[in-house]
């Protein structure tokens, strides 16, 4: 597990524990899955999309961009050069 996502997994348990939430709740307060919530909760290590960093922040109060995303994949890629696409 990376010190990132220990940091958030510890985080997200933390303000469960304190506020008295299940994860079902977390879920519902953060517009998650709650299998999202249990992989960040647990110790897989995956780092957040950037929408769910996003929604953790705003429920842990951290600042905007505090939590380290998995890099987004592009909306409309380009062919692969030789792909035999047709263009112009």
């Amino acid at each position: 597990m990376s010190e990132d996502s220990e940091r958030l997994a510890k985080a997200l348990i933390e303000l469960r524990e304190a506020e008295g939430l299940s994860v079902t709740e977390l879920a519902l307060r953060t517009t998650l899955s709650v299998a999202t919530i249990k992989v960040h909760e647990s110790d897989l290590g995956r780092l957040p999309t950037p929408f769910a960093a996003r929604r953790f922040e705003e429920v842990l109060d951290w600042a905007p961009g505090s939590i380290p995303t998995l890099p987004q994949e592009p909306t409309d890629p380009e062919p692969p050069p030789d792909s035999g696409a047709v263009t112009g």
